[in-house]
C-alpha cells in the first residue's frame, strides 16, 4: 500500500488499558497507526497488544517493547498477539535485530529500530544491509523534559536516514509547530503523543496533524510505503 503523505500515528504511553480507550475511542478513526507505548507495554503487556487490535483491525498497531535482547522470543510474543510492527533499541546486538526481523517476516510484519541514546551510522549501514527499512529518529523523554528542543543537527539526521533509504518515523514530544521542520523529507511517519492525548479536544488535535501533513506534503509528491499485515 503506497501512501503520498507522511501516516499520523499516536502513541498511547498511558499507564492502563483503560486510560487508553478514553483515547482510542476518540481518535481511532483520525490516526494510521495506533502505538502501544513502552509504558502500555510495560504496565498491561501483550494483552494490550492483543486488544487493541481486536478494536481496530483496520489500523497498523504497533508494539514499542524497544526489545533489547532475546529478539526472536519477545517479537514472537508481540506478533502471536497481533502486532503488525514492534520496535527493537539502537543498542541492541544485531543479532537482536536480525531474530526479531526473521520472525515479522513469519507473520508479516514488520521491525524499526528505535533511535533513543546512541548509535552510529555504521550501525545504521548495519541494519539497511540486515534488512531493515525502518527507523524511529527519537528525541528521547528526559531530553524534553530538560528543556532540549529540535535542532539542525536532529533534521539533518532524519535526511540522512531517508537518503539511506530508511523509511523514518519521527517522535519525541512533536508539536504541530514542528511539522515544517521536517518539510521536504519524506517522512514515513510523524508521531503525536501528548499532543493529541492531553488537548482539550483530541479529535480536532489530531485533525489538525493531518490537515498540516496535507498542506506541507500534499504537493511534493513524496512516497512512503506502509506495510500492513
Amino acid at each position: 500500500m503506497t501512501h503520498a503523505l507522511p501516516l499520523l500515528q499516536v502513541a498511547l504511553d498511558n499507564h492502563s488499558l483503560s486510560d487508553a480507550y478514553r483515547t482510542t475511542r476518540l481518535i481511532a478513526p483520525e490516526v494510521d497507526i495506533i502505538e502501544v507505548g513502552t509504558i502500555l507495554c510495560v504496565a498491561e503487556g501483550v494483552r494490550a497488544v492483543r486488544d487493541l487490535k481486536a478494536l481496530y483491525p483496520e489500523k497498523i498497531v504497533l508494539a514499542d517493547a524497544k526489545i533489547a535482547d532475546a529478539g526472536q522470543i519477545l517479537a514472537r510474543m508481540c506478533f502471536e498477539a497481533h502486532a503488525d510492527w514492534i520496535t527493537v533499541i539502537c543498542c541492541a546486538d544485531i543479532n537482536t535485530a536480525k531474530g526479531a526481523l526473521a520472525v515479522a517476516k513469519e507473520y508479516g510484519g514488520d521491525v524499526q529500530i528505535e533511535l533513543t541514546g546512541f548509535w552510529t551510522w555504521e550501525q545504521a549501514a548495519a541494519w539497511r544491509d540486515a534488512g531493515i527499512r525502518q527507523v524511529v529518529y527519537h528525541r528521547s523523554r528526559d531530553a524534553q523534559a530538560a528543556g532540549a528542543a529540535w535542532s539542525d543537527a536532529d533534521i539533518n539526521a532524519v535526511r540522512r536516514l531517508a537518503d539511506m533509504g530508511f523509511n523514518v518515523t519521527v517522535t519525541g514530544g512533536l508539536a504541530l509547530e514542528d511539522l515544517p521542520l521536517f518539510q521536504g523529507i519524506p517522512v514515513h511517519v510523524f508521531i503525536a503523543g501528548r499532543s493529541i492525548r492531553d488537548a482539550a479536544d483530541p479529535v480536532a488535535a489530531a485533525r489538525q496533524f493531518k490537515r498540516t501533513i496535507q498542506q506541507l506534503w500534499g504537493q511534493e509528491g513524496t512516497c512512503c510505503t506502509a506495510q500492513s499485515r
